[in-house]
C-alpha cells in the first residue's frame, strides 16, 4: 500500500470532530506568602520549580523554574508556566520552593522551603481560577502558603472564518471538468502534518468557489501564527481514489493579511514540475475573506463559577454475578479494584475538581432492598433516600461497598429512572450556574430501551451529559445506539436536540500489562473528552454568557509580628 493511497484513505474518512486538537493552553502564575526564612543575615531568596507527571507512569519530571527573587518571604514570581490543558485528564502538578544560596543549577545545593501538590483541574476549577494551598514537606514547620492562578491564553480563544476560490485548476476528469476540494493540514513540532479541515466538493468546474468555513486557531496552527499550514487540492472521485491536483503552503500570519496579492497561491504538483520543463502551475487558489472571532470558552464559564455536578449510578442486577465470588463483576478483592470501582474512580477523580462542595449523589438500580425486598431502580447507595450525597469520591466508593453487603442483586436493567432523577435537578437550574454529568456503570443489556430513549431526548435540552461505561464481556449494541455519534437518537419521532451520551466498553481500555493506572487514565480521557463541547453547545444555544470572574484577590501586605498595622487615614 503506497503512501499516497494511505493519505487518500485518511482524507476520505476525516472527521473534523475527532481530529485530536491540542487542548487550550493556560498560563500559571505563582505567588507565596510567609515562606520560611533560611538566611541568617537577610531573608530567603526563593525560586519555584514546577513538576508534572506522565500519564500512567507517575514519574515526576521537572517542567520549569521561575526566576529567583532576592530577599523576600512573599514572592510574586514574574516568570509564568504555560501548560496544555485537557479537561479529560488528571494533570498532577507539584510546586517545590527553594532558597537559592549559590549559582548552582543543582537543587540539592539549595535549602528546601516546602512543596504543594494539586491538579491543573483544581486550579482552573477554583473560583476565579485561583487556588491557595498550605506549603508542606518540612515536619513540624509551617512553611507558608502558595497561590496558584491560571489564565487561558488569548490566542486559544480565536476562531477564523475563511473563504477560498480556485482558478484554472488542472482538468483531471476524462469526460467533464474536475470536482475540486481542499484539504488543510497543520504542521506539528516533529515535522509531520495533521489534517485539520476539508472543504466540500464543488462539482464540474476548474474555477470553484468554496463555502466559507470557521476553524479554531488552535486547530489550524496550534496558536502559532508562523507555523506552516499546508493545503492540498484534489479532484474528487466517487470510488474514493481522489486525484491529486497540487499543493501550496501558507501560515496564519500570511492569511491574516486578508484578500490581497499576497494571498493568491500557485498550486504546484511536484511530479509534473519534475517532468515538464515549461510547467508553471496547476492553477491558483485565492483567499477571498478572512475574519477573526473571539470565542467564549469552557474555561470562561468555569472561571465565572459554573459548577459541574457529578452523579454516579451503578448496576446491581443479578447478571453481574454473586459479589462474594471472584468471578463477579462486583467482587471486592482485597488486592485490586473491580471494574465498577475503577470506572467510578477514573471519571470521578477528574470531575470532582469542578465541584466546589465535593458532595456527590450516588445511586444504584436493579436491586432488592432490605427490609422488605422491594425492587428499586434509583436507590441511594448510602441508604438515605432523602440525602443520597456522599462526601468526595472516596465517600461514593465507601457507599458502593456498603450497599453491596446489604442489597440483593436482582433486575431488570432499567436506565430511565436514574436519568430522570438527574434530569429533575438539571431542569431546576437552567441559568448556566450548574451543569450535570451522570455516570452510569452497567454490565449489560437495557430492559427499558424505549423509556431510556425518551428520557435522553428529554434530557438533551437540559444542562446535562450522560456517560455510560459498559463493564464485563456482554454485547453492548443497544448502548452504541444511545450514543448519538452515528445517528442522532430519537423517541416517538422527536430527535434529541444535541448528542449528550458517550458510551464506552471498559474492556477496550484495559492495559494488557496490567497497569490499572493507565487503564483508568485511558478510560477517563475517552469518556470525558466530549463533555466541554456538550457543555458549550448547551450554553450557546441558550444564549447563556459566562459570569464575570470575581475580582482578583490581593493579599494584604505582610506585617511582621508585633508591628502595628498601618491604616489609611
Amino acid at each position: 500500500m503506497n503512501n499516497t493511497f494511505l493519505n487518500m484513505a485518511s482524507i476520505g474518512d476525516f472527521d473534523p470532530l475527532n481530529a485530536s486538537i491540542p487542548a487550550t493552553k493556560v498560563e500559571i502564575t505563582v505567588s507565596c506568602r510567609n515562606l520560611l526564612d533560611r538566611d541568617t543575615f537577610s531573608k530567603s531568596d526563593p525560586i519555584c520549580v514546577l513538576y508534572t507527571q506522565g500519564m500512567g507512569n507517575k514519574e515526576w519530571r521537572e517542567f520549569g523554574r521561575t526566576e529567583v527573587i532576592d530577599n523576600t518571604l512573599n514572592p510574586d514570581f514574574v516568570r509564568k508556566f504555560i501548560l496544555d490543558y485537557f479537561f479529560e485528564e488528571r494533570q498532577n502538578l507539584r510546586f517545590d520552593l527553594y532558597d537559592v544560596d549559590s549559582k548552582s543549577a543543582n537543587l540539592s545545593k539549595h535549602d528546601f522551603l516546602g512543596q504543594a501538590y494539586c491538579t491543573l483541574g483544581e486550579v482552573v476549577g477554583s473560583l476565579g481560577s485561583r487556588s491557595e494551598k498550605a506549603l508542606g514537606g518540612i515536619q513540624g514547620k509551617n512553611c507558608g502558603t502558595i497561590i496558584v492562578k491560571a489564565e487561558e491564553l488569548n490566542n486559544c480563544r480565536e476562531s477564523v472564518m475563511m473563504q477560498f476560490c480556485g482558478n484554472k485548476l488542472d482538468k483531471k476528469d476524462f469526460f467533464g471538468k474536475s470536482d475540486p476540494f481542499l484539504v488543510f493540514y497543520r504542521s506539528n513540532e516533529d515535522g509531520t502534518f495533521t489534517i485539520c479541515h476539508k472543504t466540500e466538493v464543488v462539482k464540474n468546474t476548474l474555477n470553484p468557489v468554496w463555502q466559507a468555513f470557521k476553524i479554531s486557531v488552535r486547530a489550524l496552527c496550534n496558536g502559532d501564527y508562523d507555523r506552516t499550514i499546508k493545503v492540498e487540492v484534489y479532484d474528487w472521485d466517487r470510488d474514493g481514489s481522489h486525484d491529486f491536483i497540487g499543493e501550496f503552503s501558507t501560515s496564519y500570519r500570511e492569511l491574516s493579511r486578508g484578500q490581497s496579492q499576497f494571498n493568491v497561491y500557485e498550486v504546484i504538483n511536484p511530479k509534473k514540475k519534475g517532468r515538464k520543463k515549461k510547467y508553471l502551475n496547476s492553477g491558483t487558489v485565492t483567499l477571498l475573506s478572512f475574519l477573526v472571532d473571539i470565542d467564549v470558552t469552557f474555561l470562561d464559564y468555569i472561571k465565572g463559577g459554573t459548577q459541574i455536578n457529578f452523579t454516579v449510578a451503578i448496576d446491581f442486577t443479578a447478571s453481574n454475578g454473586n459479589p462474594a465470588q471472584p468471578t463477579s463483576l462486583h467482587y471486592m478483592s482485597p488486592y485490586q479494584l473491580n471494574a465498577y470501582a475503577m470506572a467510578l474512580k477514573a471519571v470521578g477523580e477528574i470531575i470532582q475538581d469542578y465541584d466546589s462542595d465535593k458532595m456527590f449523589p450516588a445511586l444504584g438500580f436493579g436491586a432488592k432492598l432490605p427490609p422488605d425486598g422491594r425492587i428499586s431502580h434509583e436507590f441511594a447507595l448510602n441508604g438515605n433516600p432523602q440525602n443520597p450525597y456522599c462526601t468526595g469520591i472516596d465517600g461514593v466508593m465507601e457507599a458502593y461497598y456498603q450497599s453491596l453487603k446489604s442489597v440483593q442483586l436482582y433486575g431488570p436493567t432499567n436506565f430511565s429512572p436514574v436519568i430522570n432523577h438527574v434530569a429533575r435537578y438539571a431542569a431546576s437550574v437552567k441559568d448556566g450556574s450548574q451543569y450535570f454529568v451522570l455516570l452510569i456503570i452497567t454490565d449489560g443489556v437495557i430492559s427499558d430501551m424505549a423509556q431510556t430513549k425518551e428520557s435522553i431526548v428529554n434530557a438533551a435540552c437540559l444542562p446535562m451529559s450522560i456517560i455510560i461505561v459498559g463493564v464485563g464481556p456482554a454485547e453492548f449494541d443497544a448502548m452504541v445506539e444511545l450514543d448519538g455519534d452515528e445517528i442522532r437518537i430519537s423517541s416517538r419521532g422527536r430527535y434529541a436536540e444535541r448528542d449528550i451520551v458517550q458510551f464506552v466498553p471498559f474492556r477496550d481500555y484495559i492495559d494488557r500489562t496490567g497497569n490499572h493506572i493507565l487503564s483508568m487514565a485511558r478510560l477517563a480521557k475517552d469518556v470525558l473528552a466530549e463533555i466541554p463541547d456538550q457543555f458549550l453547545s448547551y450554553m450557546r444555544t441558550r444564549g447563556i454568557k459566562p459570569s464575570p470572574a470575581p475580582p482578583p484577590y490581593t493579599p494584604p501586605p505582610y506585617t511582621p509580628p508585633g508591628q502595628p498595622i498601618q491604616t489609611q487615614i
